[in-house]
C-alpha cells in the first residue's frame, strides 16, 4: 500500500475516484480533488504548516502526477494539470489545464496561469509569474508565445487517456 504520513496531526485526504500507486509518498496536510492519479516514485509533501505558503496544499480535479515527480511548498495546483515524469514542483500556484513536461522544475514562489504548458526540461526561476496562456520553454524558462490550439489538444487527448487508464490500474491491484 502506498505511504501516507500525518505531519502535526494532518493527514491526505484522497477521495476513492483517484490512484495512487503502492510506490507514491504522500504526507501532510494535502486535500486531493475527484479523479487525480499518483504514479510510482512520487513524493507529495504537504509538511509547510505556518511555513511558507501556509498549512493546506489543495490538489484540483483530474490532475496528475506522473512517475518520480517531488510536489513541495505548493499551495495550490488547478484542475486538470498533468505533471511530467521527473517534475520538481515548488511554485507557489498552478492553474487549470496546465501541462508540465518531463524533467521540469518550478521554483519557489512561482505562479503558473491557466492554459500553460511548459516545456520538458524547463526552469522556471523563483517568483516567476507566467501568465494565462503561455507556452514557456528554456532554462532558465522564457515565455516563447501564447499555447497553440494544437498544444491545448494535445493536453485535452492526454486528459481523456487517464481516466481509463486509473480504472484499470484501480481494477487490477493486487491486495497481496
Amino acid at each position: 500500500m502506498q505511504v501516507l504520513e500525518s505531519f502535526m496531526g494532518k493527514m491526505p485526504h484522497i477521495p476513492d475516484s483517484c490512484f495512487v500507486s503502492d510506490a507514491a509518498y504522500i504526507m501532510g496536510d494535502i486535500e486531493f480533488g475527484e479523479g487525480c492519479s499518483v504514479w510510482p516514485g512520487a513524493v507529495i509533501r504537504g509538511d509547510a504548516p505556518g511555513g511558507v505558503h501556509g498549512s493546506q496544499m489543495i490538489i484540483g480535479n483530474n490532475t496528475h502526477i506522473e512517475d518520480n515527480v517531488t510536489v513541495h511548498f505548493t499551495k495550490s495546483i488547478g484542475d486538470r494539470v498533468v505533471m511530467g515524469h521527473g517534475a520538481v514542483v515548488e511554485a507557489y500556484s498552478i492553474g487549470n489545464n496546465v501541462l508540465i513536461g518531463d524533467n521540469a522544475t518550478l521554483l519557489a514562489y512561482s505562479k503558473i496561469g491557466d492554459n500553460c504548458i511548459i516545456a520538458a526540461g524547463s526552469t522556471v526561476t523563483e517568483g516567476m509569474e507566467i501568465p494565462d496562456n503561455s507556452f514557456v520553454t528554456g532554462s532558465p524558462a522564457k515565455i516563447k508565445r501564447a499555447t497553440s490550439e494544437k498544444q491545448m489538444e494535445m493536453l485535452e487527448e492526454l486528459l481523456s487517456y487517464m481516466p481509463p487508464l486509473i480504472a484499470e490500474h484501480k481494477q487490477n491491484r493486487c491486495d497481496c
